[in-house]
């Protein structure tokens, strides 16, 4: 991945750095001559994701639990709070964790962060929305939620870890900063974590019936890593406080989506409708006008490009 970071920080903190957007996030700053310290459990993440990192200079890997509070050898002046569960697979698995996660863990991160006097960055998301009834969703959209279903360990964390985030600022001036991520994907996602680009990509590689949910008609709308990587990036450097979406407007139905994963596998796979889980979003789409007009950011990975990048490196894998 070229490097996305927009300007030079000296230290920063990754927490989560070994899952899927973090790590991604690791390398970019890395690549940028930024020193990182990356915070895992190892929860969901995997050490295979930041192996390649290990012997980089200015890298650092450090097995901790954000749960409990935390330091790091060296002051940071930026910490990006990527920790928590963020796959149906997972947070359903690890339903308390995953909300201490995002209660207890974004207090710790922010208690770094204003110790050092560090800019802070909030990985929030889509889930925040709910099952929209607003249609494209905007930050100023307040969401559809419900507050007690399977999903909402997650949806639920996300928006306290918002409104801690948002009090923090307020109350003790740390400088802070939130944004909304949109369904990502690429290199470096689970097989079996339960989101739908990397079901499918498994499944049509095995020859495996593809698993569609209800009729297939729910959207969603998928940015590509390299792509979420830069808007993450770029509105850290930015000073904004958000929410910011960071997302790709361009919606697909789960439908089209695994017919055209058939077709770019080369698969025989058929496609096979399975029940709908609870709460299931019927639509999902950002409006990315604030990240256009604020952060000069959009998407620049095409869906069919991305895709392919996604399969080459699922054809590698043996063990998701």
């Amino acid at each position: 991945m070229d490097s996305a970071a927009p300007r030079l920080w000296e230290h920063a903190v990754v927490t989560g750095g070994a899952g899927f957007v973090g790590s991604h996030l690791c390398t970019a700053l890395l690549d940028a001559g930024t020193a990182v310290t990356c915070v895992d459990d190892l929860s969901t993440g995997r050490t295979e994701n930041i192996s390649a990192l290990l012997d980089r200079p200015g890298f650092t890997f450090q097995r901790t639990s954000v749960i409990e509070p935390f330091d790091v050898a060296r002051p940071p002046d930026l910490v990006l709070h990527f920790a928590s569960p963020a796959s149906p697979a997972d947070y359903l698995r690890l339903p308390v964790h995953t909300l201490e996660t995002g209660s207890l863990g974004t207090r710790n991160a922010l208690a770094l962060a204003h110790r050092a006097g560090a800019r802070f960055l909030l990985a929030s998301t889509s889930e925040v929305y709910g099952d929209p009834q607003e249609h494209p969703q905007s930050e100023r959209y307040w969401g559809h939620v419900n507050p007690v279903g399977p999903r909402s360990v997650y949806d639920e964390a996300k928006r306290f870890g918002e409104a801690l985030t948002t009090a923090q600022s307020g109350l003790h001036g740390t400088d802070t900063a939130i944004v909304r991520l949109f369904n990502t994907y690429g290199p470096r996602m689970r097989g079996y974590d339960g989101r739908a680009v990397p079901t499918f990509v498994r499944q049509a590689l095995a020859g495996e019936p593809l698993t569609v949910t209800g009729d297939g008609l729910q959207t969603r709308s998928l940015c590509y890593v390299e792509d979420t990587v830069r808007g993450i990036l770029a509105m850290a450097a930015h000073g904004m406080r958000g929410p910011v979406n960071i997302g790709n407007p361009d919606e697909i139905t789960m439908l089209e989506l695994a017919r055209r994963i058939i077709d770019l596998t080369g698969s025989r796979s058929e496609i096979r409708f399975i029940e709908r889980p609870t709460d299931d979003p019927a639509v999902r789409c950002p409006d990315i006008t604030l990240a256009r007009d604020k952060l000069q950011w959009e998407p620049q990975v095409a869906a069919e490009d991305g895709l392919r990048r996604t399969i080459a490196w699922f054809r590698t894998r043996t063990d998701d």
